[in-house]
């Protein structure tokens, strides 16, 4: 597989929300807003580069009993990093994202691909899979979050285009599986002409 592919695969092929289906609960809280959701992918595609590159190259010296729990230490490590800077550089995202920060440790997708590939593959191929999973993660959580701020209050990263207030379903739980279903059935669609 070239390094090109590494990354597209985590984008379509692979695409963690629209695909495999991990990472719903990240995806349907944080997704509010397009904001919200380019926020929370790029603060969990940070987590997922630096995560696997750190357990590819420490893999080979851990054994297999404790293989899990070192990997949930390395990734709490950078999420406690994560969490650090958002405090300080921006509040009002870290404040809004809340809970589902510190939730990315436990996160499926992390998890996943430091045991399904970065436990078996060279640092740098490690990294460029943790940027097209963390990309395709991203992109997902941006598209849904913009859906649904443009349904439900009628604005897209916060500009408010349309007067008047949007369907107010949107920005609640039933808008965001509303969202996620149609737009899993559009992408899969797509993904299947290429």
């Amino acid at each position: 597989m070239t390094k090109f592919q590494l990354i597209t695969k985590g984008l379509v092929k692979d695409n963690p929300t629209f695909v495999l289906l991990l990472g719903m609960c990240p995806t349907l809280a944080t997704t509010t807003s397009a904001v919200n959701g380019l926020s929370m992918g790029l603060a969990t595609l940070f987590v997922l580069v630096l995560s696997n590159m750190v357990i590819s190259a420490i893999a080979p010296a851990v054994p297999d009993k404790v293989h899990i729990p070192v990997y949930i230490v390395v990734i709490a490590t950078f999420v406690t990093v994560l969490q650090f800077v958002m405090q300080a550089y921006t509040p009002d995202v870290y404040a809004t994202l809340g809970l589902f920060i510190p939730l990315i440790v436990v996160n499926c997708i992390v998890l996943g691909r430091a045991e399904a590939f970065a436990s078996k593959n060279g640092i740098i191929d490690s990294a460029l899979d943790g940027i097209g999973v963390g990309l395709g993660f991203t992109l997902s959580l941006t598209v849904i979050g913009l859906v649904r701020e443009i349904l439900g209050s009628g604005s897209a990263f916060g500009f408010k285009f349309i007067s008047g207030d949007g369907i107010l379903a949107f920005v609640m739980a039933p808008g965001a599986f509303l969202v996620l279903g149609y737009l899993m059935v559009l992408f899969n669609k797509i993904a299947k002409k290429d």
